[in-house]
């Protein structure tokens, strides 16, 4: 491996990472539209799903059509202990992810010895098992009816109680996850996940543990999953089953798919591109089609847009967004130079 390939897979680089994040504690103050500022609370949390879905998918190459229950167990556990039980809100966070993480250690043992489109359906048929416990288990999740009455979010204190407080959180928590997935991927473990997605018959020959790396990853990608359903379930106060029903598991995938599964940055461009552009065609496609219902044109939208990206750009956007922002560097970066020189031309005659 050269060394250019070598520091585009092993970047230690946090500047990126540094320089998002500045944009993002500066957002707040230059926007007052609490529905723009709700747009991207959603966007934080469904970055935080589809980066998990990305080290599953585009790392260790194993597809999931099941995420949106995980994303579900969350948000009734967080719901459940905080609104019956009476207990503060990061035991449910917690209480959430033990008990996604047990049903995806459980689940995950006979599924994932599946491969290729076998898993995909094994995982779709898990999410509509879940999705059919959610609305027939009225006792836990108050069936069809919903779940009302989740209270704020309250964390070592602090009552997020307000779309602001909720903004800096999500998306806190969204960039610790881009975090933990770029050590993961860059770690020993990492390497283990793209020979497994490379060739499970050549990691195995190397002594790889196929099956124990393909059960972390998918846990760890269910958990991101249950993180957000929970603080989502207290950001709404209100939850039922058709928030959680597979075709949310599709969207994680399109989201994933259209940011780049290869990428650490995919989860977040996909997540953006998908919930923006969303809400752009609920506006404009009753003009259009002179309807009111754009549900149905959105799924359309979004399929068509999605065989173009797989024919064209079947690594997603996250490299185009690269390499602009390459050039947009090395733009910079001329400049300067040119500045320098005509400076040092006038001192210097």
């Amino acid at each position: 491996m050269n060394n250019s390939l070598l520091s585009q897979v092993y970047s230690r680089s946090v500047k990126g990472i540094l320089l998002f994040t500045l944009i993002l504690m500066l957002v707040p103050a230059f926007v007052s539209s609490s529905y723009f500022i709700s747009v991207l609370i959603l966007v934080g949390l469904y970055t935080l799903i589809s980066t998990g879905m990305n080290m599953l998918m585009g790392f260790a190459g194993q597809i999931s059509l099941g995420h949106a229950a995980f994303y579900g167990v969350g948000a009734y556990s967080s719901a459940y202990v905080t609104v019956k039980l009476g207990m503060p809100s990061i035991v449910g966070i917690l209480v959430g992810v033990l008990l996604t993480a047990i049903i995806a250690f459980i689940v995950g043992i006979p599924t994932l010895k599946l491969t290729g489109h076998y898993l995909a359906l094994a995982t779709l048929g898990i999410g509509m098992i879940a999705f059919t416990f959610f609305k027939q288990w009225k006792d836990i999740t108050g069936g069809l009816n919903g779940f009302f009455g989740i209270p704020a979010l309250n964390l070592f204190g602090i009552e997020f109680d307000s779309e602001v407080k909720f903004y800096y959180l999500v998306w806190l928590i969204a960039l610790l996850g881009i975090l933990l997935t770029r050590n993961v991927v860059q770690s020993r473990v990492g390497r283990a996940f793209r020979a497994i997605h490379s060739s499970e018959i050549a990691a195995n020959s190397i002594g790889v543990n196929i099956q124990k790396y393909k059960l972390q990853v998918f846990i760890l990608s269910a958990v991101y999953a249950s993180i957000a359903g929970s603080i989502y379930a207290h950001y709404v106060s209100f939850i039922n089953p058709m928030l959680f029903e597979s075709k949310m598991s599709i969207d994680f995938l399109i989201m994933s798919v259209i940011g780049g599964s290869g990428s650490i940055w995919g989860g977040l461009i996909g997540s953006a591109v998908f919930i923006i552009l969303g809400e752009v065609l609920k506006d404009v496609i009753p003009m259009v089609m002179h309807t009111q219902s754009s549900d149905e044109f959105q799924i359309v939208f979004f399929g068509v847009m999605l065989v173009v990206l797989l024919i064209y750009m079947p690594e997603g956007l996250a490299p185009a967004f690269v390499k602009l922002r390459n050039k947009a560097f090395n733009w910079l970066k001329l400049s300067r130079r040119r500045s320098r020189g005509a400076a040092d031309s006038m001192e210097n005659p």
